[in-house]
């Protein structure tokens, strides 16, 4: 294991961490709006580290502007990341995005690597 691969792994762990408890508890504050949109399928993890719309449909405004709120949050914190660990915003978010959707449960969506919504079994 090479010695960037492990600062990499330590970001990714980092990353993880912040993310939960940065945005995980601002989510659950605005109610389990966002919770109950995955669960039904509306709003599921994509592969780039960003809540998404599964389907381009009509959605509530509310929900549209929460999702805006948290995708900014995260940003920031990635951002964050980012500088401390001396990698690119883009490589922390994604490799958030793979822990995120590793603790995803059975039946939310997630964005795979082709960029398709799938259900996660």
């Amino acid at each position: 294991m090479t010695l960037m691969f492990r600062v990499f792994a330590l970001v990714a762990i980092g990353a993880a961490s912040m993310l939960v408890g940065k945005i995980g508890p601002q989510a659950e504050a605005q109610g389990s709006t966002i919770s109950s949109a995955k669960q039904a399928g509306v709003v599921g993890e994509r592969i780039d580290g960003y809540l998404g719309f599964v389907e381009n449909g009509p959605a509530d405004r509310s929900l549209r502007r929460q999702v805006q709120e948290i995708n900014a949050k995260r940003r920031a914190v990635y951002d964050e990341l980012a500088s401390d660990t001396d990698t690119t915003t883009e490589q922390v978010a994604r490799v958030t995005a793979e822990k995120q959707i590793a603790r995803a449960p059975q039946g939310q969506f997630y964005m795979n690597e082709r960029g398709r919504w799938e259900r996660k079994q």
